[in-house]
């Protein structure tokens, strides 16, 4: 069995308000040098041996992930 990491975050152009809101808040408690967070999503999957890379990208672009807005990546991290 594999642990598999699917890393979900907003577009570059798209706008992300929840990331906005944390640099809004950083300056509130007195944190200065942040100029921008984004916020995105982590899944990890335990998988068998038997899912093949293809079927990793196709859960993370047709389930994980919007892709309208949304960038993917799936990193196998190994056997656990």
């Amino acid at each position: 069995m594999a642990r598999v990491v699917v890393n979900v975050m907003p577009k570059q152009e798209i706008l992300d308000p929840q990331g906005q809101a944390v640099v809004r808040a950083l300056g509130r408690i007195g944190i200065s040098g942040v100029n921008d967070v984004r916020q995105g999503k982590r899944f990890e999957l335990d998988v068998e041996e038997s899912v093949s890379q293809e079927d990793l990208r196709k859960i993370a672009s047709d389930l994980l992930a919007n892709t309208v807005i949304e960038d993917f990546d799936v990193v196998v991290e190994g056997d656990k």
